[in-house]
């Protein structure tokens, strides 16, 4: 086996098991404060160790584990802190992205939005949270492109990668698709109408509903928050 070939199998089983930890981290099959071993993930997936630990630390950069010298490493428990900051610079960017998508939208862009917001309302009515959750990614991504900045996407990807795990139990809640749906709708509105401040308005609405949420998981489950 060539050196080309060797880095290709390494680089493709690294993004395997990343892929597979971050999709159960993510959708909570690993909950906040499992422990996880590196031989025994490598031995599910069939893979060396080294693939693992490279792994593991690109998920450690995402905030999603933590990686302790000496001890056990462990799914991330939820950090207050880090919350405020992801809110914070999620905020600050999308704001921006408002007032540049209602600038520039156009037709294209219009037409974009709409067709996701219809898919998200199937996805609701079907209560799938996990298509919702794509969607709402979509939806982001949309108004990324329409500002003539998808470079943002990456700022705003890293952001949700620290809070998608708290959305997804709050999403379980009876009403919370429809009331992210109907955020969706008023955004989409005001950016198709060239209207800067009610988007602006409506966005901050949005991303405000992760309060309730971590006040609620706080509450009932704090084993899973960081002391």
């Amino acid at each position: 086996m060539s050196q080309m070939q060797r880095l290709n199998r390494r680089r493709t089983n690294v993004d395997t098991v990343f892929e597979c930890l971050y999709d159960k981290i993510t959708s909570m099959q690993l909950l906040p404060g499992a422990r996880i071993s590196e031989a025994e993930i490598a031995l599910q997936l069939g893979v060396s160790r080294q693939p693992v630990r490279d792994a593991f630390s690109r998920l450690e950069n995402l905030g999603l584990l933590l990686i302790q010298p000496q001890r056990a490493t462990e799914v991330k428990r939820f950090s207050r802190r880090e919350i405020i900051k992801s809110r914070f610079v999620r905020g600050a960017v999308e704001e921006r992205l408002v007032r540049q998508a209602a600038k520039e939208c156009a037709a294209d862009g219009a037409a974009m939005l709409d067709q996701i917001l219809i898919e998200q309302s199937d996805v609701v009515k079907a209560r799938d949270y996990a298509a919702f959750t794509v969607l709402d990614f979509e939806f982001h991504r949309c108004i990324c492109e329409i500002a003539a900045a998808p470079f943002a996407f990456d700022v705003i990807q890293t952001e949700k990668a620290k809070l998608d795990r708290l959305c997804l139990l709050g999403l379980s809640r009876e009403d919370r698709l429809s009331l992210l749906l109907k955020d969706h709708q008023a955004i989409a509105e005001a950016i198709k109408q060239g209207d800067a401040e009610t988007g602006v308005c409506a966005m901050a609405l949005h991303l405000s509903r992760v309060d309730e949420t971590i006040a609620t998981i706080s509450s009932s489950t704090p084993e899973f928050f960081e002391p």
